[in-house]
């Protein structure tokens, strides 16, 4: 492939491939081997491929003949069934289903060899094989713009792929974040004045408590591990099973929890602002910025636009993919080719490495073993009610990994090196790698930490295993 170092604006031309909207260094073209491809041509055939070649395992719906089914043994039911749990070729296209589709394409796993064998011709060509990959990057870079503005400060041999530094800082309203952090460290939230948002996700232990799960009022123990609060500006959705659309709603959470904070019922959010307007220093200042004063609306919006300047920036890894090559040791930079060969980042994408979509858990295996189910083991179904959503979760962000243990919603990882072999099992499939590849990963893990307010994240790095 050729690498070819251009900053291209909407509508810009390079050999017949159109990055509208995006500032892309270098652009790395299709197999030059194909004639090249104007978009709308290299789109066309995506199209034609995806339902052709991959709509009959990967499409909601997809039915399959009694007869057929029973001549495959089965086989081709269960196609139908995983290929749902892992792509939909109808879902919206996200960061993560592009990665997932560059993967399949990368390591030609699609269609599987069991498929191919009774679908003559399924195989994607030459051709199609080149318009999936630019159709896939004109995608990304659409997205990557639209989203996350800072995209040109990546260096050039990492500009194509689905990962990127964290900014510096997002644009937030000053005057909101000072009330909002006061709010975040403020027992008052509480019904019995013991409890704030600080309480599990402490700033100064990565964002989380280290605890399998948190405590609230009273010693009630909650039922699920809690995320770390950094970075979560960048998530699709909030809580492990996506029940928060965003930061906001998030925030009003908690506070109505009967376990967390206490509360139970929305009229509750009045006792909570007569409670802080007993404060009345704090209350006057918050009235020159919400006038309507304390009220559900305000205090969650308040928390949010604090939680917006929760991020982590400058991180070894990140100045590694601005052009530093010394930032990470080698074990890291070994440990990150093992992500991306693995496929780990079809899943952890984005600037958080994560949160960009909902995965499940037991995709190759039996991740919850023989322990008694939960209700929170049901994961994104609570949200939707959907039986093909059970056991998926939002996906965790890697960012600060070192120092947001115990790991998984149900915390049955202690260490780094248990998560990475948890997940190698249960989402990659593979138990076959070394000391040295698990050494190699860790290093990488490690790399992620970054830094808060100019400073080193605070936290105490996870227990060796």
């Amino acid at each position: 492939m050729n690498k070819v170092r251009s900053f291209l604006s909407a509508g810009a031309v390079f050999g017949g491939l159109v990055v509208a909207g995006a500032i892309i260094s270098p652009l790395i073209l299709p197999d030059m081997s194909v004639a090249p491809m104007t978009n709308a041509k290299a789109n066309f055939i995506y199209q034609q491929a995806i339902n052709s070649k991959c709509a009959d395992c990967h499409r909601p719906g997809t039915k399959i003949s009694e007869l057929m089914n029973t001549l495959s043994g089965g086989m081709l039911a269960n196609h139908v069934k995983d290929g749902l749990r892992h792509y939909n070729v109808d879902a919206t296209p996200t960061a993560t289903n592009l990665a997932k589709l560059e993967y399949a394409i990368k390591t030609a796993s699609m269609p599987p060899v069991a498929y191919t064998a009774v679908h003559w011709g399924s195989t994607l060509d030459k051709q199609e094989k080149a318009a999936f990959q630019q159709t896939i990057w004109a995608k990304r870079a659409q997205l990557a713009w639209k989203n996350h503005p800072w995209i040109n400060l990546i260096g050039e041999e990492f500009a194509m792929q689905p990962i990127m530094p964290l900014p510096n800082a997002l644009p937030v309203n000053k005057d909101k974040v000072a009330l909002g952090k006061a709010l975040y460290h403020d027992v008052a939230l509480s019904d019995d004045n013991t409890v704030s948002c600080a309480s599990c996700h402490a700033l100064e232990k990565g964002g989380t408590d280290n605890l399998a799960t948190s405590t609230g009022v009273r010693g009630q123990k909650g039922g699920i591990n809690a995320p770390t609060v950094f970075n979560a500006a960048f998530h699709i959705q909030q809580f492990w099973d996506g029940r928060a659309a965003d930061l906001k709603e998030q925030a009003g959470g908690p506070p109505l929890n009967p376990v967390e904070m206490g509360y139970k019922h929305p009229n509750d959010w009045e006792k909570i602002a007569a409670k802080l307007n007993q404060k009345t220093e704090f209350a006057a200042d918050f009235r020159k910025v919400y006038p309507a004063g304390f009220n559900a609306d305000t205090i969650t919006d308040a928390i949010a636009e604090y939680e917006r300047t929760l991020i982590t920036p400058n991180s070894p890894f990140d100045k590694y993919l601005k052009g530093d090559k010394k930032a990470m040791s080698k074990d890291a930079i070994k440990g990150y080719k093992l992500f991306m060969d693995n496929g780990c980042y079809t899943c952890h994408s984005g600037p958080a490495l994560g949160g960009q979509s909902f995965e499940h858990a037991d995709l190759k295996g039996n991740f919850f073993g023989t322990r008694k189910l939960t209700p929170d083991d049901n994961g994104l179904m609570n949200f939707t009610k959907r039986e093909s959503d059970q056991h998926k979760f939002r996906v965790p962000t890697l960012r600060n990994v070192e120092l947001t243990w115990p790991y998984m919603h149900d915390a049955s990882a202690k260490t780094l090196k248990e998560a990475i072999i948890k997940m190698y099992k249960y989402q990659v499939g593979r138990s076959d790698f070394d000391a040295n590849e698990l050494r190699q990963l860790s290093a990488f893990l490690k790399a992620l930490t970054g830094e808060f307010e100019g400073k080193p994240l605070q936290g105490t790095p996870c227990p060796e295993s």
